[in-house]
């Protein structure tokens, strides 16, 4: 039958290469489904500590004694630099004098005051001198206090940059202090993820260099403002650090998540790319044999394997996944596997028939 054809197409002058029909492209097949799908990103964040704070002198002194090491842990109210204070503690015992003082002369004149062996006004000059001694009293104790340096909160110190000795000024570094039981992590985040970001949100951050380890936390608050260059919003997240483990300065990746919506989704091998245009073949099994339609998508997000089909595919449609590069708009295919989940091209390959995995 074959040679007659053949014999026929060339007393009517057509090529015995067309006459013979191309048999179908066996084709590996999946259908668009519709699955919930959650947009993530990842957001790259600087670590600081709960409390942080560079300690140093608030008066030009010299440093008589130093009581702590680098790296120790300390309580707040803990004395760490003392400084020269002769002179206000010699002010401090005069002051202290002159108060018993004006407090005696104030106690006795109001006594006599009450037997009226003294006047009103004088009572009024010893409480004004008992008030003014007072108030020198607590100027004294705080020019003493500014020579000692207290630790404002429980912490970490940093390294000690001082040495007894050293004559210190207003605003030198003596050394840092952090309080590391909570760190706080500083991220920037597209404002497209403002509505799944609240106060409380549970999220897990890794580190590179504590090799990826998991950090839990939660979303503390967010900035009142978004940014109108980036528009990005930032973001602070609270990370709970039992072990210490996590220091200020270090970069911490978050994936975030934006609430999952039904979407309609393919297989990334489905994509048939053409300069800034997606395409994917369609096949069509309402014609014998099945035929393919190039069609033309609009493609939304994407995850590991597939991706978002916003335009160009309705559900259910089969979409080809594996033989593309055979097929133009209208060829003629044969379905020889039908993917159903993550099937491997190899087990898609054992599905289909000797024939035609021999086509691939």
């Amino acid at each position: 039958m074959q040679l007659k054809a053949i014999a026929i197409s060339m007393l009517l002058g057509v090529s015995p290469l067309l006459a013979v029909a191309a048999p179908p492209v066996p084709v590996f097949v999946k259908a668009a489904t519709v699955e919930p799908f959650a947009e993530t990103i990842e957001a790259l964040g600087t670590l600081r500590a709960n409390e942080a704070v560079t300690l140093s002198a608030t008066v030009t002194e010299t440093i008589t004694a130093i009581h702590f090491d680098d790296g120790k842990r300390i309580k707040a109210g803990e004395v760490l630099v003392e400084m020269t204070s002769e002179e206000e503690h010699a002010q401090l015992e005069e002051a202290r004098s002159t108060l018993r003082e004006a407090e005696r002369q104030y106690q006795r004149i109001k006594g006599l005051v009450k037997t009226n062996l003294a006047s009103q006004s004088l009572l009024d000059e010893r409480r004004a001198a008992y008030e003014t001694a007072q108030a020198k009293l607590r100027a004294t104790q705080s020019r003493l206090q500014d020579r000692l340096v207290v630790a404002p909160f429980d912490g970490v110190v940093g390294l000690r940059k001082i040495s007894v000795g050293a004559l210190v000024t207003p605003g030198e570094a003596i050394t840092t202090l952090d309080d590391d039981s909570i760190m706080k992590l500083d991220m920037s985040v597209p404002a497209i993820f403002l509505g799944s970001l609240q106060p409380g949100l549970k999220i897990v951050a890794v580190a590179e260099e504590l090799n990826g380890q998991p950090f839990e936390g939660e979303i503390a608050s967010l900035d009142s403002r978004v940014d109108p260059v980036t528009r990005a919003i930032g973001v602070r997240v609270l990370l709970s650090n039992p072990q210490r483990h996590l220091k200020p300065g270090m970069l911490m990746t978050v994936t975030l998540q934006k609430a999952a919506v039904d979407s309609l989704m393919i297989p990334e091998e489905a994509l048939v790319q053409e300069g800034f245009n997606q395409y994917a073949f369609v096949v069509n099994t309402g014609t014998q044999p099945a035929t393919v339609s190039k069609r033309k998508l609009s493609i939304g997000s994407r995850r590991p394997g597939a991706v978002v089909v916003t335009q160009g595919i309705k559900p259910g449609e089969l979409v080809v996944t594996h033989g593309v590069m055979r097929l133009n708009q209208g060829t003629a295919v044969t379905i020889a596997a039908t993917q159903q989940g993550e099937e491997t091209l190899e087990q898609l390959l054992q599905q289909s028939s000797p024939a035609e995995s021999g086509a691939y």
